[in-house]
């Protein structure tokens, strides 16, 4: 039976945590702030974590920082309100395995917390500047890195129409997917580096990825160099190759961004969608 660590000064949120997932066959405990959830981790050996982020006297990051002293390995997810990039930025730098932004529904709590306690092995993601305006990161060559990824742009963007918002995690998972499986080789050893700009009336993103780069014409696995007439010539391509689903990307993402521009080796792109 999986021991979960709830840390929440909601009371009715802990009922409903309770209520949501001891008929699951886990084992909760819960605290009302920090300094209770420290006093448990003493005293107990959990599976996961879920921690709220606004509390009395000591938030979510904070509790975070003084929990991975002792428990470097222990499973855990962030709950949020919509609109906080600077808990899920500073939640990501302590290895957070998932987000749940409130309000959630119990289903998005069950399946947050099972995917978490199967499969959760939190990636590698490295800070280099946290500032919502300025997110700089290096990002492992592993595809689990995306959604998480993706949770934090929509807390970047939560201020813009939802259409908006939609295109820009579309293009941004894509390119990010594009940079992780062809530039990096899926190896998580090596890295490739993001950078979002959030500018009063434009947002910018720029993707470097480790690879030697590709040449526009011999794309044969995406969408885009479908011949005339035969629109998804890629997928039977992609099956041959052995490829994930998919290769719309680059073509969906020059209609939904405003500007999209490679370097010469191709190896780094840009894309700006204005506001």
């Amino acid at each position: 039976m999986s021991k979960i660590l709830v840390v929440d000064d909601d009371p009715a949120l802990h009922q409903i945590i309770e209520g949501a997932l001891a008929g699951e066959g886990f084992e909760l405990h819960h605290a009302s702030n920090a300094t209770e959830g420290l006093d448990l981790l003493k005293n107990h050996i959990f599976d996961l974590a879920l921690i709220d982020y606004v509390m009395p006297g000591m938030d979510g990051v904070e509790f975070l920082e003084l929990l991975r002293r002792d428990h470097p390995v222990l499973k855990t997810i962030m709950m949020t309100a919509y609109g906080t990039p600077n808990a899920v930025i500073g939640a990501l730098s302590k290895k957070v395995c998932d987000f749940l932004v409130k309000p959630f529904t119990i289903i998005d709590l069950k399946t947050a917390v099972k995917t978490v306690l199967d499969e959760c092995i939190p990636p590698d993601i490295i800070i280099i500047s946290g500032q919502p305006h300025w997110v700089q990161l290096q990002v492992p060559c592993d595809l689990a890195a995306v959604p998480l990824l993706q949770k934090l742009l929509v807390q970047l963007k939560a201020d813009l129409p939802e259409e908006t918002r939609e295109a820009m995690a579309y293009a941004f998972r894509e390119m990010l997917n594009n940079a992780i499986e062809h530039g990096g080789k899926l190896d998580p050893t090596k890295y490739v580096e993001v950078l979002c700009i959030r500018l009063k009336r434009a947002i910018i993103y720029w993707i470097k990825d480790p690879g030697e780069g590709f040449d526009p014409e011999n794309l044969e696995h995406a969408a885009v160099n479908n011949p005339a007439g035969d629109p998804f010539r890629h997928i039977t391509v992609r099956d041959e190759k052995g490829l994930r689903a998919g290769g719309f990307g680059i073509l969906l993402t020059d209609q939904l961004v405003d500007e999209l521009v490679y370097n010469e080796r191709r190896n780094e792109l840009m894309f700006v969608k204005y506001l």
